[in-house]
This record gives structure tokens, C-alpha cells and sequence, in this order.
């Protein structure tokens, strides 16, 4: 589990840079564009990953599909935040736990046990409670917010994948995967900049190469933590969506000193209580 929480904590780290950024009035997605290429460089430099093997190992599908989704999915996000308001838009994040647990049983071959089972009942009523707060937005579009769900449902599968796949090690396929994410990001730039005549500022790529370290982190430890609990997948989604709620929340309230009611207080108090369950079965 220690690599669940190390996930967790820059994880939510991700999120204190990006919400720092926004106060400063940064590109967001300039920034995401270049913490890619930090993370690539990251993973180089860290696990000189093998580069040479046969072509017909290579799963294109899962490489190519996650270097498209990974920026597609911020963008969607970006749109949903936009549209329906943060509060709509975490709700759809987290609900797309609903998508691995599912693929944990039918995919995976996971057996739940009874103990595990309602680690995920309390889990998703932590969600629940957690996020029981007004929204700002009065717009009721839920397309966004739908895709959102998929979107981050759809990444964790394809990032389970990825650890278990034997033909190659988990770090080369980061590399891969960053390289792709890196190069579809930097046309959706282009397009941006020659269409919409966007300027590309230096202190944004600054702010995104310190973020990539952050997300090379991230997804280094997610990979790291389903590679050692490989027969337990379940365990690994739902433990990352309750940290990041208790851990989020705590920023929130600390650093951000956002107001929590007494059922968000509840949510975390049945987050904690879900890892637990989850953790002893």
C-alpha cells in the first residue's frame, strides 16, 4: 500500500500545482503540455529504459490509446469545469471508480470478499457525502461530465494494463506513453497558437516542467503499486480514489481554507473506514 500512498500524495500535489497555477492566471494547458515532456525526460535520465525491441511485442492500442486520452481527457475536463462547475465534474472523476471495479471482476479475474465488497459500499458513499456540495453552475449538460467519467474510468484500465504487460518493462512503457502523450499535447498547441493565435509564454513551460515531476511520480508509483498488488486491482483503484479524497480534502481545508459541512466531514470519516476495510481483506 506504500505505493498507493506515495501515488496518492503527488497525486493531490497535481492538483495544489494546477490550482496555484490557475490563481496566478497561467495557461493550464501550456503548462500540462510541457509536464509531459518533463516527465518523459524524468523517466530517460531515471531508468534508461530499453528502447531497442521487436516491433511485433509492441501493443500499439494500449500505448497509442493512452497518449491520446491522457491530454484529451484534461481538455474535457477543462470544458466539463467550465460548463457544469468543479463540483459536477469531481463527481464524475470519482464516480469513474464505478469503470475499474467493474473491469477488476470481468476483466481481471478478481474475486471480491465479502470485507472488500463493503470497503467499496462505504467507499462510494464516501463520494457521496464528500462531495455533497452547491455548485455554482445551474447549467444541468451532463455530456461533459459523462465523458469525464469515461474518460478517467477508461485511463485506469489502460494503466493496469500496462503494469501487467510482460513483454516490456513498466518504465519503457512510460517513456513510450509520455512521448506520445508529449507529441499529441504539442499539436493540440500548434493548433492553438496558429488557429486561435495563442502566445506561448516562457513561465508556462517553466510551471509545466516543474509539474511533470509531479506527475512522473504520480503515475510511476499508480504502475509501481499494480505491479505489487497485481491479484488485487480493486484494491489499488479504490484505495487511490479514497486517499485522493481524504488527502484533497485536507488540502483543501489547510492550504485553500475551503469551507466543509458536516456530511463532507462524514465522507472523509467513511473514506478512512473504506481503506481500512479494503486494506484488511
Amino acid at each position: 500500500m506504500w505505493f498507493v500512498i506515495l501515488s496518492v500524495i503527488c497525486s493531490v500535489s497535481v492538483g495544489i500545482f494546477l490550482k496555484i497555477a490557475k490563481r496566478f492566471q497561467l495557461n493550464i494547458f501550456q503548462i500540462i503540455t510541457f509536464n509531459y515532456f518533463s516527465a518523459l525526460l524524468l523517466t530517460y535520465f531515471t531508468y534508461h529504459p530499453e528502447l531497442t525491441f521487436q516491433e511485433k511485442t509492441i501493443p500499439y492500442s494500449l500505448f497509442i490509446g493512452l497518449a491520446i486520452l491522457l491530454p484529451i481527457v484534461f481538455l474535457i475536463q477543462a470544458k466539463s469545469i467550465k460548463e457544469v462547475g468543479i463540483v459536477k465534474t469531481d463527481i464524475a472523476q470519482r464516480l469513474s471508480l464505478f469503470i475499474p471495479l467493474t473491469a477488476s471482476y470481468f476483466l481481471f479475474n478478481e474475486t471480491f470478499s465479502q470485507l472488500k465488497i463493503i470497503g467499496f459500499i462505504v467507499g462510494f458513499s464516501a463520494i457521496f457525502f464528500t462531495l455533497n456540495k452547491k455548485s455554482e453552475s445551474k447549467s444541468d449538460n451532463w455530456v461533459y461530465p459523462i465523458l469525464v467519467l469515461l474518460g478517467f474510468g477508461i485511463i485506469d484500465i489502460l494503466f493496469k494494463k500496462v503494469a501487467v504487460f510482460s513483454d516490456f518493462s513498466f518504465t519503457t512503457s512510460l517513456f513510450i506513453i509520455f512521448c506520445g502523450a508529449f507529441i499529441i499535447s504539442i499539436l493540440f498547441l500548434i493548433g492553438k497558437i496558429l488557429v486561435q493565435k495563442e502566445k506561448l509564454e516562457f513561465k508556462n513551460i517553466l510551471w509545466g516542467l516543474a509539474l511533470g515531476i509531479l506527475n512522473f511520480g504520480n503515475i510511476l508509483f499508480y504502475l509501481k503499486a499494480h505491479k505489487a498488488l497485481s491479484e488485487n486491482p480493486s484494491t489499488v483503484f479504490t484505495g487511490m480514489n479514497m486517499g485522493v479524497i481524504i488527502l484533497g480534502s485536507l488540502a483543501g481545508i489547510l492550504l485553500f481554507k475551503e469551507k466543509m459541512t458536516k456530511w463532507n466531514y462524514l465522507g472523509i470519516l467513511l473514506a478512512i473506514i473504506s481503506i481500512i476495510f479494503i486494506t484488511f481483506s
